[in-house]
């Protein structure tokens, strides 16, 4: 059973940056596409950046490019997303997910087409 695990949230100052972990395990993690979505309170969960099997193809919300890096470590199982200069808006749990692909470089920005899921990480951001 595949099962994922983000750590690296923290409480910072808007302008701080942080790197988000996610450890994967169960599977082989180079058969999984993988993303970031994260849910602020009294808001739907949104998609934050998405990365294929092979690391070739990725997909950013429009709210978060340029400042949002999503990677993946397949040696290591685990996959990332750096984030950088912060804003009081980026407070909320990120969660990361996983789902087998049958494509190199497919990527999937949307929740429902996740089927593993970590517990999330907060993160908060203070102006």
């Amino acid at each position: 059973q595949v099962q994922l695990v983000e750590s690296g949230g923290s409480e910072v100052q808007a302008g701080d940056s942080l790197r988000l972990s996610c450890a994967f395990s169960g599977r082989t993690f180079d058969a999984y596409a993988m993303a970031w979505f994260r849910q602020a309170p009294g808001k739907e969960r949104e998609s934050v950046a998405a990365i294929s099997r092979s690391s070739g193809r990725t997909f950013y919300a429009d709210s978060v490019k340029g400042r949002f890096t999503i990677s993946r470590d397949n040696a290591r199982n685990t996959g990332y997303l750096q984030i950088q200069n912060l804003k009081p808006e980026d407070t909320a749990l990120y969660y990361c997910a996983a789902r087998w692909s049958p494509s190199y470089v497919a990527v999937f920005s949307s929740s429902e087409q996740y089927n593993y899921w970590g517990q999330g990480t907060q993160v908060t951001v203070s102006s």
